[in-house]
């Protein structure tokens, strides 16, 4: 019998993204030699860097190649090279075409505090017990797929005008994704929205409303966008699923980034319905963007994007086994002392690691070269719960 073969699409992109790309790829494979599975990657050139190579950010071709593999790894795409607002082709279309072409609609961010990590986040240590929460953001309608009127170039009296659309089906898919998602978790969903000035939101509140009656199970509450951003900081624990339009979802999700320590430990996983012969196909990528200030100095955090190729071991490749060895890792390697500069605390002691130098504590805990260091025992699997489980736009 012969080993289980993967292909995986990988997209390593722009500034950091092929570092911290390269290191979660180094880590499936290493997996790989561990649970006796091989991966095939398909690179892919897109964002700026295929704008560069093209003149287009994806090629229709480069998308086909995504559609037909397992799924997809991504880094980040972006930069100042492509700032241009006016520019026919800019980076971040490569995600529009992705999410659209790839029927991806749900972008699932899971958020919980490493014990280790405690002391980098800013907020007091009260305030992080507890927190493991999952943002359900819905990815292909609202603003960013609006119809959108560019201000004219002259005069004052210059406008702009973005619209929000939402139709019913597309709010019905996420809530009751969100719905399924939180019976394996706490059975609590908070729904956000800005009911109280958007005609969409309005909407979304009455739909999200209609899907409860369908879990009676699992509890819903609705709450505004801004008081949900205020509690997400001051009681981050009281939240189990959120679920919320693409706009705010990208909002508070870079939000809940403080929650973890740093935007560089928080994984994401985009899905759609289409089933494949080992899982649901997807796209996964860490939440932050290209980060360019720090390309190329071995500065980056990969934690990110290894825990964004747990997921994808997890829900596209059926491989359970394999995704909780990578999230064991990621925890062992930060509770015998291993940081990044953006991990470094007050209560840290010494200098951070390279990206390469973290790398290879990642990848000798998956092979079991150190030996385990005791942490705090976790809650047990389930759908996205605490490790268990792009730029932003």
């Amino acid at each position: 019998m012969t080993d289980p073969h993967y292909r995986i699409a990988v997209i390593a992109g722009d500034g950091i993204g092929p570092e911290v790309t390269a290191a979660a790829q180094r880590v499936l494979e290493a997996t790989g030699e561990r649970f006796g599975f091989a991966v095939e990657w398909d690179p892919i050139v897109a964002g700026g860097a295929g704008i560069d190579a093209y003149g287009t950010s994806l090629r229709d071709e480069d998308l086909d190649r995504c559609a037909a593999a397992d799924a997809v790894l991504l880094g980040a795409v972006g930069g100042p090279k492509w700032d241009d607002p006016a520019a026919p082709a800019r980076p971040e279309q490569a995600l529009f075409t992705l999410r659209k072409g790839l029927g991806l609609f749900a972008n699932l961010r899971p958020v919980s505090v490493e014990p280790a990590l405690i002391g980098s986040s800013p907020l007091r240590p009260a305030r992080l017990r507890g927190v493991d929460l999952l943002i359900v953001r819905e990815l292909t309608g609202g603003l960013y797929f609006g119809k959108r009127k560019e201000a004219a170039a002259e005069g004052a009296k210059r406008a702009a005008s973005d619209s929000l659309p939402y139709t019913e089906a597309e709010i019905r898919r996420i809530v009751r994704l969100a719905f399924q998602l939180a019976r394996g978790r706490r059975g609590r969903v908070t729904s956000v929205d800005k009911a109280n000035v958007l005609a969409t939101s309005r909407l979304w509140r009455t739909v999200a409303t209609e899907v409860a009656t369908e879990f009676r199970d699992v509890v819903l509450e609705h709450r505004l966008v801004d008081s949900c951003a205020m509690e997400l900081i001051t009681h981050p624990s009281a939240f189990d699923v959120i679920v919320t339009e693409n706009l705010f979802g990208d909002i508070l999700s870079d939000e809940a980034s403080v929650l973890a320590g740093s935007i560089g430990m928080l994984p994401s996983a985009s899905l759609g319905e289409r089933k494949t012969a080992h899982g649901i196909f997807g796209l996964y990528e860490p939440v932050h963007g290209s980060a360019p200030d720090i390309a190329g100095q071995g500065k980056a955090n990969p934690l990110g994007a290894v825990l964004s190729a747990a997921l994808l071991l997890r829900w596209s490749l059926g491989r359970a086994d394999a995704a909780g060895a990578v999230e064991r890792a990621v925890r062992s390697t930060l509770a015998a002392g291993h940081r990044t500069a953006d991990l470094l605390g007050s209560a840290d002691q010494g200098t951070a690691i390279s990206t390469a130098a973290m790398t290879d504590a990642l990848v000798a805990h998956v092979r079991g070269q150190f030996p385990p260091v005791a942490v705090p025992a976790t809650k047990p699997p389930g759908p996205f719960r605490g490790r268990a489980t792009g730029p932003k736009r």
